[in-house]
């Protein structure tokens, strides 16, 4: 049986979406019944939450079994957008909250904390993550240098962008915090001739890496170590550092500390290149509509994100100069869309590699998570909820005598000549 919204009690806060059916646990049914997307609640529970457009409660609801959801992410999202009652971005947070994750992000990031937060993200299973990303497994935003290309073309060419910027020339020394599946560092060393060592806290992605290592040959100028960046050794500086989607992860208490080490890490006039996720406002330190505590509780626990501005003004504080930022926000929400897309046309395989490592329960608990984390930032990256910045720094090696520039000295030149000229797809 079908009931306009006007019949139930109390009425919900705003128009039901035409887009969207809801049917009740006692069998009833509001809206269309051929609407494209279809709630069904298992709990009555979740009424309220829905009605409040309380969002990422209602992310937990699904994740947790309390509710179904049928239709496709990009329909359900556009339906997202009309549940929500406020800009997720501009919600400030209350005193008493921001306190909260100040005291919860410093006691989040010791050594053990951030191993064990990175090991609950990034060894959910090889095989799931292989079946969305590209065959590189590049795991962070692509550069769409070209309109046409796919998924696989631009994440190599986002690899080449970084590389570009950071001016990477055979026999320097390369550091890559946070290396991943070794994308960057393999294509580094193939491309550009660097001698590169990588670090990550992933067991998984460390034992990827060191066998593409090994297959490709690479054992005298790659490296890869399963490391801590508190713990790497400062008696020998690398000529350029990479930090990519590793910020995230530090906490905002730590941030200066973080790039203090990278400071130390770096030659007097080289170069980092410090590419990550970015808040969209600067009034809040994670998304409202419970959208933020969802990505803590099932995707990313312990991430705290800043608005670029902040970013810039720890790394100033740290002495690192900011030399170029490039702002590629649209490119993440392709990239995830295409994650997305590729998750949603195998969820049959991977439910199947998910459960040879976690069990049924655990499995499907896992994709849901995943078809809602990746959707749901696709459409937080188009409405600007969130941003993802490139910021390209030096460390100023002091002034020279010859010249025509004064003060602070680096290999950067002040024009971008070189990352964009005869620059060709790859």
């Amino acid at each position: 049986m079908l009931l306009r919204p006007s019949l139930l009690q109390p009425a919900p806060s705003g128009p039901m979406p035409a887009q969207l059916r809801v049917d009740l646990p006692s069998g009833l049914s509001i809206g269309a019944p051929d609407a494209p997307v279809k709630v069904q609640l298992k709990s009555w529970s979740a009424l309220p939450r829905l009605k409040a457009g309380r969002i990422g409660e209602l992310a937990q609801d699904y994740v947790e079994g309390r509710l179904d959801l049928q239709g496709s992410m990009r329909q359900i999202m556009a339906t997202v957008l009309q549940l929500l009652r406020d800009n997720p971005a501009h919600t400030p947070d209350p005193w008493w909250s921001r306190w909260r994750q100040q005291a919860r992000a410093l006691a989040a990031h010791t050594r053990d904390k951030d191993a064990a937060q990175i090991e609950f993200h990034y060894d959910v299973c090889d095989d799931f993550y292989a079946l969305w990303l590209d065959p590189r497994r590049v795991y962070s935003c692509a550069y769409y240098r070209g309109d046409a290309m796919g998924l696989a073309q631009a994440q190599e060419a986002k690899l080449d962008h970084i590389c570009r910027k950071l001016m990477l020339a055979p026999g320097e020394r390369l550091l890559d915090i946070g290396a991943g599946w070794g994308g960057l560092l393999l294509w580094a060393a193939e491309h550009y001739g660097v001698d590169a060592t990588g670090i990550t806290l992933s067991k998984n992605q460390h034992q990827h890496v060191r066998r593409l290592i090994e297959e490709k040959g690479l054992q005298g100028r790659v490296r890869i170590e399963l490391l801590d960046y508190r713990q790497l050794g400062e008696g020998q500086p690398f000529d350029k550092i990479a930090s990519v989607g590793m910020f995230e992860h530090v906490g905002q208490l730590q941030l200066q500390a973080y790039f203090r080490k990278i400071w130390r890490l770096l030659r007097p006039g080289g170069l980092v290149m410090n590419h990550g996720i970015t808040a969209g406002s600067t009034r809040n330190q994670q998304l409202g509509a419970g959208l933020g505590e969802f990505i803590e509780q099932y995707i990313f626990p312990g991430g705290q994100l800043l608005h670029v501005s902040a970013v810039l003004a720890e790394m100033a504080q740290a002495g690192l100069e900011m030399v170029d930022t490039e702002n590629l926000r649209p490119h993440y929400a392709r990239t995830l869309w295409a994650w997305s897309d590729a998750l949603e046309a195998q969820q049959a395989q991977a439910r199947q590699v998910l459960s040879a490592d976690h069990g049924a329960r655990q499995a499907e608990k896992t994709l849901r998570a995943y078809r809602l984390y990746l959707a749901g930032c696709a459409m937080s990256f188009e409405q600007g909820w969130i941003g993802l910045h490139q910021m390209l720094a030096t460390r100023p090696s002091g002034t020279i005598e010859d010249g025509p520039w004064r003060g602070g000295q680096s290999v950067y030149p002040f024009r971008r000549d070189h990352v964009y000229a005869s620059a060709a797809p790859p």
